[in-house]
């Protein structure tokens, strides 16, 4: 598509973006992807265009640019990016001194002024021109251009590409005319029977073909001789010639509606290059240092030439070089063309079987595409050869090679069988000095697979260091008394954790089998615990460390450990950096900087939707990242179903008066607003708005009454009733502290019950109290929890129901909650009920993560973020009150 417009642009669909738009910019101006063009504004005065020809390739990217799909945001991008284009192709034509002028002397025409603006800094035309003479031209421009685009017709053109029956420096290829049905495209028939009125298509088809014909002649210089024959029906060209027309024509032609039908082999077709023959030791126990080997560890390896994984003979090199001297730009190997440039391999022969050392992560990285060891310019490693572990890890076996651990004799209890593979994995990649990323779904027992690995190694090597957030200190003394009540564990927590012993704090490390924190005293002790060698490094709730920079997670990255672990159920929750983060505290430099990673995996998936970068991260982090799932019927198969269900909520007239004033007020104050003072507006406002769908009295802060006032309480109440009466438990979530503060009393008098209120403001002992009380089955049936402060390191499986207050945005966190009850131990079914106020930006929202939850392992969206940065218009749509307000 092309894109004119007249006029100027006010403001934009994503304020970082302008780098990307100017990227793309210099993308179109670099590749000649421009076309000239005329916009006539209003008053009558003409300028001239340099407006941008995406090819079908570049539609996803210019498409990563709109914050959300709306018609306004695509027309503000398509100016943006316009205008962008426009200012690259008139610089770089002012750099080079290029003038466009039809005449030297006498009245200059329109053709003259337009011509002369196309260079000059100023796009406008000199002088006023007669608007009839000004849009005539305007129209033979237009013609000009879309001369060039695809018009559908009832047929189109296809062009088949047929390889040469034998290999040779003389082979010649043909390129076959057919004649397909638009409408069917199934039906394809050669162009020889059209010429010859044999076609279902009828006469017309012949002036399609013709016309087709003209486009391929024009946009395709090396089949120009399709012209030189009255009724064509193959075209033959050299393999020079066939090059130049598969590497520069097949996207213009495809724009043009031009379809070309490859060989199999083109779209997979592998190069040249070398192949990287590495040697590690023989996977086992038996193989393996005590100390590890880790990222920095030192293997020999060789180059290769290679085609793909496979390593060329003599014979085959022998060809090759024939053929190169021969000047072949194509040629046969092993039952496939490749394209063979002569200095590409004169490069590669001189650098086979040249040999070296390098370490473990650079020779990882060579294997899985990303920059590892040196190599000449414009040559790629294509595979590793690798024996022993080294082996197993390049190649994604190593989940299945690794034998499982039985569960050990100290251990209290019985693992399941992907409990044990899991202790395998973890005690393998431990002896190897690799990290591990133990991803297994909430629930699954990450806590008892790595007290079990504890056990399975050897104890005395030293002591492991558990940080994690304090919400789930008490949980792991639990669960450590519980499955290894021998081992000796300390809590490095409190105001005393100094004074309480008198022993300097490496000493009573030294002594202990397990020392536990917390990521915020990571951060303020690290000078005590930098101090002292660790064994195991487990850091739990890794999605802690997501930022790398944080204060925890800079103090982490410099603790001193054999091995390393991280335990979480959700590795990415909002960005790919996240990873990035968790993975270069587990193994540095495996992905690269972070700069290096953004711009190769975080852009391409998050943005563009790159589905071969997602491949390729995933192939990479594969042999570090354990990731199970409870739906997994193979993984457990005696896990009861999680059922989810969204309650719709209507407003009551008072709860719609005040949404309605807020959004007049927010929109207001948006329309006026600019940069970061408009995005904090606009989430103020936002949050303002959650907190009347929640309840009145929660947005006035007045201490009124609550009951009749909600349709969203209402409806609560309703449930909360229904599943005590049945003698079942609930467990109700909500993020605002103070919505759960007026809650808790009101519970408890409307249902005549001792109500649990958990938030980041109780203590531990108190926290843990509450938890063991609901667990006891004549505990209370109800517990009232804060999102962030229960969200994570609980075990309530007492709890049969879900109720989630208000919506929190992000499915990760939301799913983080849902899972204190839907877990190991768990023997009913969960059900899961999420308040929707109707009619309100919670139901367009709720709507929206719907759609991408199917998106939610590759990339999490951005959390409220997005909507700080919408239009004023977009804004007004996304939050406006529906008619559907609900009666009182």
């Amino acid at each position: 598509m092309l894109f004119a417009m007249n006029g100027t642009v006010e403001g934009g669909a994503r304020e970082d973006v302008t780098s990307e738009l100017e990227a793309l910019a210099r993308y179109f101006a670099e590749s000649g992807q421009v076309v000239p063009g005329i916009a006539i504004d209003d008053a009558g005065r003409a300028r001239s265009w340099w407006w941008p020809l995406p090819a079908a390739r570049d539609r996803a990217a210019i498409a990563a640019l709109c914050a959300d799909g709306s018609p306004q945001t695509q027309r503000i991008v398509a100016e943006q990016l316009a205008m962008a284009v426009d200012r690259t192709v008139r610089h770089r034509l002012g750099e080079h001194r290029v003038g466009l002028t039809a005449r030297r002397s006498g009245r200059r025409s329109i053709e003259d002024a337009w011509l002369s603006s196309l260079t000059a800094s100023d796009p406008w035309l000199a002088r006023s021109y007669d608007i009839e003479k000004l849009r005539a031209f305007e129209r033979e421009i237009t013609r000009w251009v879309a001369s060039g685009a695809a018009t559908m017709g009832s047929v189109r053109l296809c062009l088949r590409v047929r390889e040469p029956a034998l290999a040779g420096v003389d082979a010649n290829w043909s390129v076959e005319l057919l004649v397909q049905d638009t409408g069917e495209p199934s039906l394809i028939v050669a162009a020889a029977d059209v010429w010859g009125g044999r076609s279902p298509f009828g006469p017309h088809a012949v002036e399609e073909l013709l016309a087709s014909l003209g486009r391929v002649a024009r946009l395709a210089p090396e089949l120009a001789m399709v012209l030189d024959e009255s009724a064509p029906s193959e075209i033959e060209l050299s393999t020079a010639l066939l090059m130049d027309f598969l590497t520069q024509r097949i996207d213009t032609l495809a724009d043009a509606g031009i379809a070309v039908l490859l060989p199999a082999w083109w779209a997979q077709r592998r190069r040249l290059g070398l192949r990287v023959k590495a040697k590690s030791a023989r996977s086992g126990a038996a193989s393996v240092v005590a100390g590890g080997i880790g990222m920095d560890a030192v293997v020999a390896f060789s180059f290769e030439a290679a085609l793909g994984e496979h390593r060329l003979t003599t014979a085959e090199l022998r060809a090759l070089t024939h053929a190169v001297e021969a000047k072949q730009a194509l040629v046969r190997v092993r039952g496939e063309w490749i394209e063979v440039g002569a200095g590409e391999f004169a490069k590669i022969v001189a650098y086979a079987g040249t040999t070296g050392e390098a370490t473990v992560a650079e020779v990882l990285r060579s294997g899985m595409g990303l920059d590892g060891l040196a190599v000449p310019d414009g040559i790629e490693i294509t595979s590793v050869a690798a024996t022993g572990w080294l082996g197993d890890l390049l190649h994604g076996a190593l989940h299945s090679v690794v034998a499982p651990v039985p569960t050990p004799d100290r251990f209290v209890g019985q693992l399941r069988p992907y409990q044990e593979r899991g202790v395998g994995w973890l005690s393998f990649l431990g002896r190897l000095g690799l990290g591990a990323c133990l991803a297994d779904d909430m629930g699954l027992g990450k806590t008892a697979q790595l007290i079990a690995t504890l056990l399975s190694d050897d104890a005395a090597a030293g002591p492991t260091l558990v940080v994690c957030p304090v919400s789930v200190l008490g949980n792991w003394q639990r669960e450590l008394a519980r499955f290894a009540p021998q081992l000796r564990v300390v809590a490095h927590h409190g105001a005393d954790r100094f004074t309480a012993h008198r022993t300097k704090f490496a000493t009573r490390a030294k002594r202990a089998d397990v020392v536990l924190t917390t990521y915020s005293l990571a951060a303020r002790d690290i000078a005590e615990l930098e101090g002292v060698q660790w064994t195991r490094l487990v850091l739990d709730e890794a999605q802690q460390i997501k930022n790398p920079g944080t204060a925890q997670t800079r103090a982490v990255q410099r603790l001193r450990a054999d091995k390393r672990v991280a335990m979480t159920g959700t590795p990415v929750e909002n960005r790919l950096s996240e990873l990035w983060s968790i993975m270069h505290v587990l193994n540095p430099g495996l992905l690269g900087t972070q700069r290096g990673f953004r711009e190769r995996f975080a852009i391409p998936i998050e943005r563009e939707n790159d589905a071969a970068s997602a491949e390729q991260l995933k192939r990479i982090t594969a042999p570090f990242v354990l990731r199970r799932l409870k739906t997994d019927k193979t993984i457990i198969d005696d896990l009861p179903d999680k059922i989810e269900v969204t309650e719709h909520c209507p407003l009551t007239r008072e709860q719609a008066t005040l949404y309605q004033a807020v959004v007049e007020e927010l929109i207001s104050a948006a329309a006026e607003a600019e940069g970061i003072n408009r995005r904090g507006l606009v989430l103020a406002g936002l949050m303002r708005l959650k907190q009347v769908c929640n309840h009145p009295a929660h947005f006035l802060r007045d201490g009124s009454t609550l009951s009749g006032r909600s349709g969203k309480l209402t409806r609560a109440e309703e449930l909360v009733e229904e599943i005590v009466a049945a003698g079942d438990k609930v467990l109700c979530f909500t993020q605002f502290a103070e919505w759960g503060n007026l809650l808790a009393p009101h519970w408890s008098r409307r249902f005549g019950t001792s109500v649990g209120w958990l938030h980041g403001g109780v203590a531990r002992k108190k926290r843990d109290a509450m938890v063991a009380e609901f667990q006891e089955s004549d505990g209370p049936g109800i517990f009232l929890i804060s999102l962030k402060a229960g969200g994570t390191g609980l075990n309530l499986t007492a709890a049969t129901h879900v109720i989630h207050l208000d919506r929190w945005w992000n499915p990760a966190v939301e799913d983080q909650a849902t899972d204190r009850a839907y877990r190991i131990g768990q023997r009913r079914a969960v059900l899961v009920h999420k308040l929707v106020s109707t009619g309100t930006v919670e139901e367009r929202i709720d709507a929206m993560i719907t759609s991408k939850r199917a998106l939610a392992e590759r990339v999490v969206g951005t959390g409220e973020q997005w909507i700080t940065e919408l239009s004023t218009a977009d804004l007004r749509a996304t939050i406006a009150l529906s008619a559907e307000i609900g009666d009182d």
